[in-house]
C-alpha cells in the first residue's frame, strides 16, 4: 500500500502532466486519512475550480473557513466558485440555485456590486420583483456607473408599473453606454406606453437601422413589432437576430455540459433523428401540449378556454404546461379543469421542463406566449416534442437561426418553430415568416362564455347621455401620434362625440389630454375608463357606439370583446401580422365594410357613421341577434378546424 508521501507525489505528478481528475482523486485519498489538513482542502478546492466542478469546490472552501474564519484567501476562493456556480445555474435556468449562490457570496462580500446585480437577476426570474428592485438599487449604490445594472433596474421598475422611473433608468443607461441598444428599444416602448411621442420617429429609425445593420444589437422583438413604420421583413430579421443571441448556442452548451448516461439525455438527443415517426392516427391519441405563462385571469383565458373544453378527447389528449403563478382566479380553475393534465413547470429550469415535456411523449407542442414579457422560449429551443407551433401570444414570426449567421431567410436557416397558426387575412405572405404557415378560417379562438356584469347607465361612466361614443380600449402603447391625430380630426368634425379610452397609466392620461388640447380639442372629451373586473368591463361596452382600432398594432382580444358586446369595430389594415388582426375578426363576422386600407378612408368612415347613428344602431341589433358573429365564437367548430390542422401536420411528419 502506498504511503501518504507517495500518494502526494503521484498527485503532484498528475497535476504537472495536466491530468487534473486523477490528481484530485489522489489528493482526496490523502484527505480521507488527514481530514483536518487544510492544505489538502485547498489543493482539492483549487483542482475543482480548474475542473469547473464549482459546487464540489465550494464545499472544500467552506470547510477551510469553518476551521479558519479569518482566512481571506479561502473566503475569496469561495466567493469565486459561488459566482461561477451561480452564473452556471442562471444560464441553465436553475434560478433557485443561482439565488442561493449569490446570497451566500454576499455574506462574505457584502460590498460586491456584481453579486448584488446577479442576485437581482435571479430574483427577477423567480418572480420576486421587490427583492430584485432592492438588489439592483444596492448594486447601483456600490457602482453608480454600471449601465447594465441601471438597465435591469429599469426593467423591474417597468414591471412594477413605475414607468416614469423606468424611462429615467433607460435614459441613464444610454448616457453611460450608448451601445446598450436594448435599452433604447425599452426606452422607446415605454415612451409609447405613456404616450410620450417626442423624438420617437428618430429613435425608431435608429432601431430599424440597428436591426438591419448591427447583428449583435439586442432589440426586443415584441417592442419592435409595435413600433410604427417597421416592416414585416424587418420584424422577421429582428426575431431571428434575437433567436441567435439568446438560443442558438443553447443546445450546443447543453450537449457539452451533460454526460451520455444522464437520465433523459439520450431520448432528448434522439429527437434530432426523428425517432418518433410512428403513426398514432389510428387507435392512439395525439398528445397536444399547450405551453404558457397565462393560464390565469388574462386575455388568453377568454380566447382559449372554450376551445380547450371542446377538444375531441376521442382523438386528442390535451396537456397544459404552465409556468405562470396560480392567481386562484375562476379563469385559472376553469382552465385547470378543462385540460386532461395540468402540469406546473414554474420551478423547473428550461432544460428540465423540456425533459418533462419530452418524457410525456408530447406530439405537438403549442407555445401560447411567444416573445412576450414572461416568455420561456428556451424550453422550445430544446425541441422537446415532435412538432412545435407558434400561436396566439405573439403576433408575428419567432425567427430562425440561419446558415450559421442571423436568419432572415438565408439558405440553411432553421426556424425556432416548425409552424405558425394564422389565416389568409393576417398572413398572406409566407416570406414574412420563418415558420410554415398553417391556415385556419380565423386564427383567433374566442370563448362564448365571457362573463358580463350588470347593466349600468352612461352617467356611471362619466359619459354624456346624448353624445356619440367612440371608444378604444387598447393599451396605450398601441396609440400612435398619427392615429391620435386622426381621432382628433374626427372629434373636431363630430362635435357631439367623445372618445372613451382605457386608463392604462397616469402619465398616458396626462399626455393624451395635452395632445388633445394642442389639437384644439377640449381634453374633457377624452374620457378614461379605469381598469375593472372583466365582467364590468364587458358590460360597459353597451354605452359605446363605435370601436376605433389602432395601427400598426391592432386590437386583438379587445376587438373580439367589442364584437361580443355588439359594438362594431372600425379598423385600418396594414402590412404586418399585428396590423391585420382586427380585419381577420371582421371578415369572420362578415363585416368587411368596416375594414379600411388607409387612414383617410378610416377617418371618412368614422365620420359617416357618427353622423348616421341609425346605421350603427341597425348593425348593433344584427350583432345582438348573433347572425353575424356566431362563427367567431363557435368553439366547437374552431376546435374541429384546429384539430384537422394538427392531424395534417402530424401525418406530414410521419411520412
Amino acid at each position: 500500500m502506498q504511503n501518504v508521501n507517495e500518494i502526494l507525489a503521484q498527485a503532484q505528478q498528475y497535476q504537472r502532466e495536466g491530468n487534473l481528475s486523477l490528481a484530485l482523486q489522489q489528493f482526496q485519498q490523502v484527505l480521507l486519512q488527514h481530514p483536518k489538513e487544510l492544505s489538502l482542502h485547498i489543493a482539492c478546492g483549487n483542482l475543482c475550480v480548474e475542473l469547473q466542478r464549482f459546487e464540489e469546490g465550494a464545499g472544500y472552501f467552506r470547510r477551510i473557513l469553518d476551521a479558519d474564519k479569518k482566512n481571506s484567501d479561502a473566503r475569496n476562493a469561495l466567493c469565486y466558485v459561488l459566482q461561477a456556480l451561480g452564473n452556471q445555474a442562471h444560464a441553465s435556468g436553475n434560478f433557485i440555485l443561482a439565488e442561493a449562490c449569490f446570497e451566500e457570496a454576499l455574506q462574505h462580500q457584502a460590498g460586491n456590486a456584481i453579486f448584488w446585480y446577479n442576485l437581482g437577476n435571479a430574483q427577477r426570474e423567480l418572480g420576486n420583483p421587490q427583492g430584485a428592485l432592492a438588489s439592483f438599487t444596492q448594486s447601483i449604490k456600490l457602482d453608480p456607473n454600471d449601465a447594465d445594472a441601471h438597465n435591469n433596474l429599469g426593467n423591474i421598475q417597468r414591471e412594477l408599473g413605475a414607468l416614469d422611473k423606468a424611462i429615467a433608468s433607460y435614459q441613464r443607461v444610454l448616457a453611460l453606454n450608448p451601445n446598450l441598444h436594448h435599452a433604447l428599444a425599452h426606452l422607446v416602448h415605454q415612451k409609447q406606453h405613456i404616450s410620450d411621442w417626442a423624438g420617437l420617429d428618430a429613435q425608431i429609425a435608429t432601431i430599424r437601422n440597428l436591426v438591419k445593420n448591427v447583428p449583435e444589437a439586442q432589440v426586443s422583438p415584441f417592442a419592435f413589432l409595435s413600433m410604427p413604420s417597421t416592416t414585416a421583413a424587418e420584424q422577421r430579421l429582428c426575431a431571428s437576430r434575437y433567436v441567435v443571441q439568446n438560443y442558438a448556442k443553447l443546445r450546443e452548451t447543453y450537449h457539452k455540459a451533460v454526460t451520455p448516461t444522464e437520465v433523459g439525455v439520450q431520448r432528448l438527443n434522439a429527437l434530432d433523428s426523428d425517432f418518433r415517426r410512428n403513426d398514432k392516427t389510428g387507435c392512439s391519441k395525439l398528445k397536444i401540449g399547450y405551453l404558457s405563462a397565462d393560464f390565469r385571469l388574462h386575455p388568453l383565458a377568454f380566447l382559449i378556454s372554450g376551445l380547450i373544453e371542446k377538444h375531441d378527447r376521442a382523438r386528442f389528449e390535451i396537456v397544459a404546461y404552465s409556468y405562470g403563478a396560480d392567481d386562484k382566479s375562476a379563469e385559472r380553475k376553469r382552465l385547470v379543469n378543462a385540460f386532461d393534465h395540468f402540469i406546473d413547470i414554474r420551478h423547473l429550469s428550461d432544460l428540465d421542463a423540456a425533459k418533462k415535456i419530452h418524457a410525456d411523449n408530447i406530439d405537438i407542442l403549442v407555445d401560447l406566449t411567444g416573445f412576450t414579457q414572461t416568455s420561456r422560449t428556451g424550453i422550445v429551443a430544446f425541441k422537446p416534442a415532435a412538432i412545435h407551433i407558434n400561436w396566439l401570444g405573439y403576433p408575428g414570426t419567432m425567427g430562425e437561426v440561419g446558415g450559421g449567421e442571423v436568419g432572415g431567410g438565408e439558405v440553411g436557416a432553421k426556424p425556432l418553430f416548425d409552424y405558425i397558426l394564422a389565416d389568409e387575412t393576417i398572413a398572406p405572405n409566407q416570406a414574412d415568416f420563418s415558420e410554415q404557415l398553417l391556415y385556419l378560417p380565423c386564427y383567433q379562438p374566442n370563448d362564448s362564455k365571457r362573463p358580463v356584469g350588470k347593466d349600468t347607465s352612461k352617467t356611471n361612466h362619466h359619459l354624456p347621455d346624448d353624445a356619440f361614443v367612440f371608444c378604444c380600449f387598447n393599451q396605450t402603447f398601441k396609440i400612435t401620434s398619427e392615429v391620435f391625430a386622426v381621432w382628433m380630426r374626427i372629434l373636431n368634425q363630430a362635435p357631439n362625440s367623445v372618445l372613451w379610452l382605457l386608463e392604462s397609466n397616469i402619465w398616458a392620461k396626462t399626455n393624451l389630454q395635452r395632445e388633445a388640447f394642442n389639437a384644439g380639442i377640449d381634453p374633457q372629451r377624452l374620457i378614461f375608463a379605469p381598469r375593472v373586473p372583466i365582467a364590468e368591463h364587458l358590460a360597459r361596452h353597451a354605452h359605446a357606439d363605435l370601436f376605433l382600432d389602432t395601427l400598426p398594432y391592432n386590437a386583438h382580444t379587445t376587438a373580439s370583446d367589442a364584437l361580443f358586446m355588439n359594438v362594431p369595430v372600425l379598423t385600418c389594415m396594414g402590412n404586418t401580422f399585428a396590423s391585420r388582426v382586427a380585419a381577420s375578426l371582421l371578415r369572420r363576422t362578415n363585416l368587411p365594410e368596416f375594414i379600411t386600407t388607409s387612414l383617410q378612408e378610416y377617418e371618412e368612415k368614422a365620420l359617416d357613421l357618427a353622423q348616421n347613428p341609425k346605421k350603427i344602431m341597425q348593425l348593433k341589433q344584427k350583432l345582438e341577434a348573433d347572425a353575424l358573429k356566431s362563427k367567431l365564437f363557435d368553439a366547437v367548430q374552431f376546435a374541429h378546424d384546429l384539430e384537422q390542422q394538427y392531424l395534417n401536420v402530424y401525418m406530414s411528419y410521419i411520412k
